[in-house]
C-alpha cells in the first residue's frame, strides 16, 4: 500500500500537542503497516488565504483524520475542514484525544460510528477502509 496522504484536522487552539504526537506516532511509532503524511497546516493562516489553501490540501489527500478533543465544539475551522473533505469526496474519520470520548460533541459531518479511541489497530483498520473510498484511493 502506498503511504496514505492524510489531512489531520484538529482544534488549533487546544489540541496542538495531541496533533504533534499523533502525526509523529503515525510516522514512526505506530504498530501499523503504514505511515501517514501529515498535510495539515503547520501554522495559523490569515482567514483570507486559509480556506483556499486548506481546501487544496484536503483535495490532494486520501483521507481526513479529525482529532476530537474536549474543546472541539469551539473550533469552527474543524467543521469547515470536514465540509471541505466531503465536498472533495475525501473520506473522514475521527480519533478521540485529550480525554474526549463517546459523549464529546462532534463537528457536523463527522459520524460517531467513524470516530474511535486512539488505538493504532483501530486506526489502521480505518485507514485501510478509507484507502478504498474516495476519489484519491
Amino acid at each position: 500500500m502506498p503511504d496514505p496522504r492524510a489531512f489531520v484536522s484538529f482544534d488549533f487552539d487546544n489540541d496542538q500537542t495531541s496533533k504533534t504526537l499523533f502525526a509523529g506516532q503515525a510516522k514512526s511509532d505506530s504498530p501499523t503497516p503504514f505511515t501517514v503524511q501529515d498535510w495539515s497546516s503547520k501554522s495559523s493562516l490569515p482567514q483570507a488565504t486559509w480556506e483556499a489553501t486548506i481546501a487544496k490540501k484536503i483535495a490532494a489527500t486520501n483521507m481526513c483524520i479529525v482529532l476530537v478533543g474536549r474543546n472541539l465544539k469551539t473550533a469552527g475551522g474543524v467543521a469547515k475542514e470536514v465540509a471541505m473533505a466531503h465536498e472533495a469526496d475525501v473520506p473522514v474519520f475521527g480519533v478521540y484525544v485529550d480525554g474526549a470520548g463517546t459523549t464529546s460533541i462532534l463537528p457536523a459531518g463527522l459520524q460517531r460510528n467513524r470516530t474511535m479511541a486512539w488505538n493504532w489497530k483501530l486506526i489502521a483498520a480505518a485507514v485501510d477502509q478509507m484507502m478504498g473510498e474516495g476519489k484519491n484511493a
